[in-house]
């Protein structure tokens, strides 16, 4: 293994992974710590967590765990990814994190750059930018976990680490690798600090990543990644050829959980013409629906792509928050979807996708899944999923990702069908 990744969600997880399979690398994805090595022909590991949203220490722990075993497996550099919109509270994840890796790595510098393009996600003046909105005004402010009410990625970042937030401007990443290596030098030579990055196009990215070539640690989204494959291409490090995937037949379904703008108009597109089915925040609280009752509706009609979603909108969300708790409110829904995909796969379905990062780590955590190998790119960021060892395929979409008609696609690439465009 080459690289080692560790990601704060199974989604964003896929979406590195997805990345890295395109640059020519052969990728296979971990649905926690591994519990054993990784097999021979794995030239980069993501070792996909569920630390976003979980307290400070408990992260902090999962990722030293999850980078002593991808060093145990070899790798000559890390990536530890966060999402796009840089989704965390003022107390943390991702400083803390960030903190804790330089600190074993013994590097005085991390790249920050939650920077990807082909979604929208740009990084200029150390501002995020959400298409042409900043990150506050992107939607992300609803967020019921994570809401990000400031887009200064320095300024947010800041409250975060023990260390200073440097920062390298968009006119210095426009003149190529060499003067963002140069920039980052002199920033290490002050002392240790994560650098935030400006970036507004992929080519920015290749750029980044070239004058990474020989950093320990990088951190960003997965837009991050995408010079990483040709540093070790250029050193002779990678195989020729990249295993195909190979779709899987049989029934399938959709469960989604997010609610973001991008996935409340994929549901609102897909149930006009599906079977679908509303999963309200008061009947699980108040026990007046169970799994297995969803179950028999979903295989009933699992050669329709049927939907069950509790995607409701931000004022719906608030109110159930403020009436059973938020953390509760939350595990309870996580609980409910990990249950009910244990019992769709088990009842047959073999083709599962997932909506929202809390969502995807339920249905994994459901399913009992410990490694994916990486298919086809369904939309920017979402790619086919097979379950090693079992006839599954999955693919698991990060909250904001995805066109409006995703849902019906990425059924049918899951079966093999390269989806078409939107």
């Amino acid at each position: 293994m080459l690289l080692g990744c560790i990601g704060d969600d199974l989604t964003g997880s896929s979406d590195l992974a997805n990345t890295l399979v395109k640059g020519g690398m052969t990728v296979t994805q971990y649905c926690g710590l591994p519990e054993r090595p990784a097999a021979s022909d794995v030239e980069a590991g993501v070792v996909a967590l569920k630390t976003r949203s979980l307290p400070v220490d408990e992260a902090v722990a999962q990722s030293l765990a999850a980078l002593e075993w991808l060093r145990a497996q070899g790798c000559r550099q890390f990536l530890f990814k966060y999402c796009s919109t840089f989704d965390s509270t003022p107390e943390g994840n991702i400083g803390p994190v960030i903190d804790a890796l330089m600190d074993r790595l013994e590097t005085d510098l991390a790249i920050v750059c939650p920077v990807f393009p082909a979604t929208g996600r740009t990084l200029y003046q150390g501002h995020l930018f959400v298409g042409d909105r900043l990150l506050s005004e992107s939607g992300m402010e609803d967020h019921p976990l994570t809401p990000m009410t400031d887009p200064d990625i320095r300024r947010w970042l800041a409250h975060q680490t023990r260390h200073r937030v440097a920062h390298v401007a968009h006119a210095v990443v426009a003149r190529g690798a060499e003067a963002i290596s140069a920039a980052l030098a002199a920033e290490a030579g002050k002392g240790p600090a994560p650098v935030v990055v400006d970036a507004i196009s992929d080519s920015d990215l290749v750029a980044i990543g070239a004058a990474a070539s020989n950093l320990p640690l990088i951190t960003g989204g997965s837009g991050i990644a995408l010079g990483l494959p040709a540093n070790f291409r250029a050193a002779g490090l990678l195989r020729e050829s990249v295993a195909g995937f190979e779709g899987v037949d049989g029934p399938g379904a959709i469960l989604s959980g997010s609610c973001s703008r991008a996935t409340r108009a994929q549901v609102e597109h897909h149930r006009r013409n599906h079977p679908s089915l509303e999963l309200r925040a008061d009947d699980v609280m108040e026990g007046r629906v169970v799994a297995a009752d969803i179950v028999d509706f979903v295989l009933s009609a699992a050669d329709s792509a049927p939907l069950v979603y509790s995607s409701a909108d931000p004022d719906e969300v608030r109110r159930a928050q403020q009436a059973y708790g938020g953390m509760v409110l939350a595990e309870a829904i996580e609980e409910f979807f990990a249950e009910l995909a244990g019992a769709l796969v088990a009842g047959g379905i073999r083709r599962l996708v997932s909506a929202g990062g809390e969502t995807s780590g339920a249905v994994i955590r459901g399913i009992g899944c410990e490694a994916l190998r990486i298919g086809p790119e369904i939309d920017p960021g979402v790619p086919a999923l097979r379950v090693e060892g079992a006839e599954l395929a999955l693919a698991l979409k990060s909250g904001n990702f995805g066109a409006f008609d995703f849902f019906e696609r990425a059924i049918a690439a899951l079966a093999g069908n390269r989806p078409g465009p939107a």
